[in-house]
């Protein structure tokens, strides 16, 4: 059983989303949500590892940056997909099995001037209970030994 969270055209960058949820991904919840606190509370910097062209070093890691606006939304995302599987009843050790930020439309800017187009972006969450994924995997590994016997 699963919790899911489907958002479209959110007004966020959308390739540090994919940073984000890349650093939040297979995560126990807590742990994601310290994350994204700490980087809002500019603690520690979120490690960006593709999009990181003319990005300043931080300490303790290669590049990084304090995705203030990005990581406020994702939180919200996180606290409500939370509330969601409280509703279905899960309530173990829940942890971030899918995170995935992917490009939305773009529609422009209106105005006299120059002509910009607007940021929007696409995110998908989805919680599971650890017990859970961690009993399938031992079936897996058992039915698998059987059969080489």
């Amino acid at each position: 059983m699963e919790a899911k969270l489907n958002v479209q055209g959110l007004r966020i960058s959308t390739k540090q989303s994919i940073e984000i949820c890349k650093s939040i991904r297979d995560k126990e919840l807590d742990k994601a949500k310290k994350i994204l606190q700490d980087s809002i509370d500019l603690k520690k910097p979120i490690p960006f590892k593709t999009f990181n062209r003319d990005m300043g070093h931080k300490r303790g890691m290669a590049a990084g940056r304090f995705a203030i606006n990005a990581c406020t939304e994702i939180l919200n995302l996180l606290n409500s997909v939370e509330k969601n599987a409280e509703n279905k009843g899960l309530t173990g050790n829940l942890f971030i099995a899918k995170a995935v930020a992917n490009f939305g439309p773009t529609s422009w800017h209106f105005g006299r001037k120059r002509r910009r187009q607007m940021k929007s972006t696409h995110i998908e969450l989805v919680l599971k209970e650890k017990e859970k994924v961690e009993k399938k995997t031992e079936e897996k590994k058992e039915v698998k030994k059987e059969t080489k016997k």
